[in-house]
């Protein structure tokens, strides 16, 4: 057995760790690229499905992320987690088929905005301030994620869905901590708004259902 197939061998039993995976894929070894993408996969396209809410467009952004990947890999250098680095491609992919959507500019730069705390924060947006499991069902709240606006959007995703850190989410995203915390306060007030009127309008038409059923009754 050649050197290579043995070391092809390695990497598919993941013998190598994935350190190793990455400097090998950078030099352009297919195997440890295909490793990369086995380790990484689901969890990109449940970072891209939480954001678009559509599995056709999930997988399709999934394969650009990789595809953004290969071409961009040699420019990892290390200075943080290679699964942070990852989702920050993603990350970016998502939101450009987002803007394309809307037909607005949407960057990792605009969708945080500047802090507004001039004197620095005075409690912790990042705690959780908003409780809302058992509000309506999953069906409902997915709806309600899917109509935040992007950067919202993808801050929520990540801290309440994913489970980062806002140390985390502020390298994904190119904000400072201060901002993540403060993005994730307004997503979740804007959900719950979204939330609440939702229950308004069940209320309603309940009413109305109501009303409809006595006048036949009649």
């Amino acid at each position: 057995m050649t050197g290579s197939v043995a070391r092809a061998r390695r990497i598919e039993t993941g013998e190598i760790p994935e350190s190793e995976s990455i400097r090998l894929a950078q030099q352009g070894d297919a195997a440890a690229f295909e490793r990369l993408y086995q380790l990484h996969c689901r969890r990109v396209y449940s970072l891209c499905l939480r954001m678009v809410g559509n599995t056709a467009e999930a997988e399709d952004l999934t394969q650009e992320a990789f595809l953004q990947l290969f071409r961009k890999i040699s420019t990892f250098r290390g200075e943080s987690a290679f699964s942070t680095w990852l989702h920050r491609l993603a990350v970016n992919v998502v939101l450009m088929k987002l803007r394309k959507k809307s037909g607005k500019e949407t960057s990792l730069e605009q969708v945080t905005e500047p802090d507004e705390e001039s004197g620095g924060p005075r409690r912790d947006f990042g705690a959780a301030d908003l409780k809302l499991s058992g509000s309506l069902d999953r069906v409902n709240l997915e709806r309600a994620v899917g109509q935040l606006p992007p950067g919202y959007r993808a801050v929520f995703v990540l801290h309440d869905v994913e489970g980062y850190e806002h140390n985390e989410i502020a390298e994904i995203m190119g904000c400072s901590i201060g901002n993540s915390k403060s993005q994730l306060h307004k997503a979740r007030m804007r959900l719950r708004e979204l939330l609440h009127e939702e229950i308004r309008e069940r209320a309603r038409a309940e009413r109305r259902a109501a009303g409809s059923a006595s006048n036949s009754e009649d």
